[in-house]
């Protein structure tokens, strides 16, 4: 009788309803994590774009339809200019992309040298922050002067806007390294370079990608901006021209495939990221 009791209370402990129980609330949390990641911004952009197309937007501001076209209005210029807006597209993103290569490598160089010989390196950090505080206004005619009304113009003007986020981000994670890690690799009695090479440049790598995913938009605005004054292609010149002859929603459109080429590019170096920084994404989580 004594043992009957004890018997009763094992089998209850050993039913695993509970634990069923969590693991199925906390499946369904996340679907509904997943569910408002990609509802909630799709339903907030058909709401934006509704209120835009049945002129909220228009009575607000008080604006006229051909100072904002309707949303309608922008896919049909889209439509009909798809060959040329491609084209252009396709110009201004190598113009980005170029540049952002050439001034990111020039930023990461620039780290370089200044984690190496910091007495003196970090005056050159300061030198190409005051350069990115340059208007690219004022840099167009300047680079447009020096490089001719070619694509180099263009490069150039983004090679200036993107070496800052490089250089600073770089140099921030050269720098900030762990200390017990600087003790071991001196325990080992590693040189200079090796402790460079293994430990200061891998540990900047995550803000190597962080300033690369700066530097897409900064890019983007750079070439544009710079072919609104000298070029004879790009969506920066489609768009200047578009205004000056009042085609507003062929300009609404090159706003649009800017867009597009930005958030492309950005997931491109996204994906990059996840490629080979795997160890950092784990040690994350």
């Amino acid at each position: 009788m004594a043992g009957k009791p004890a018997e009763k209370e094992m089998t209850w402990v050993q039913q695993p309803v509970a634990v069923k129980g969590v693991g199925k609330s906390s499946r369904n949390a996340n679907i509904r994590n997943s569910y408002q990641k990609v509802l909630l911004p799709v339903g907030a952009g058909i709401l934006f774009m509704s209120l835009w197309q049945l002129e909220v937007f228009h009575f607000i501001l008080q604006l006229r339809t051909y100072q904002l076209p309707l949303p309608s209005a922008i896919v049909e210029a889209t439509i009909e200019n798809l060959d040329i807006l491609i084209a252009y597209m396709g110009y201004t993103v190598s113009e980005a992309v170029l540049g952002m290569l050439i001034g990111s490598s020039l930023g990461f160089v620039f780290a370089l040298v200044a984690t190496v010989f910091p007495k003196w390196g970090q005056g050159g950090l300061w030198i190409v922050v005051a350069l990115n505080a340059v208007p690219i206004v004022a840099l167009a005619p300047i680079m447009n002067l020096w490089f001719g009304d070619g694509i180099a113009s263009r490069v150039a003007i983004v090679v200036v806007v993107t070496m800052a986020a490089m250089a600073i981000n770089a140099y921030k994670g050269m720098t900030n390294v762990n200390p017990l890690a600087l003790d071991l690799m001196h325990s080992y009695a590693a040189r200079k370079l090796d402790v460079l090479r293994f430990l200061r440049v891998n540990n900047s790598l995550p803000y190597v990608f962080t300033a690369l995913k700066i530097n897409t938009t900064a890019s983007m605005i750079g070439a544009i901006v710079g072919e609104f004054f000298f070029s004879s292609k790009g969506l920066g010149y489609l768009l200047s021209n578009s205004i000056k002859v009042a085609k507003m929603p062929l300009g609404w459109a090159c706003i649009v495939m800017a867009a597009i080429a930005g958030i492309l590019f950005y997931l491109i170096i996204e994906g990059l990221e996840k490629i080979f920084l795997k160890w950092h994404s784990s040690a994350r989580t």
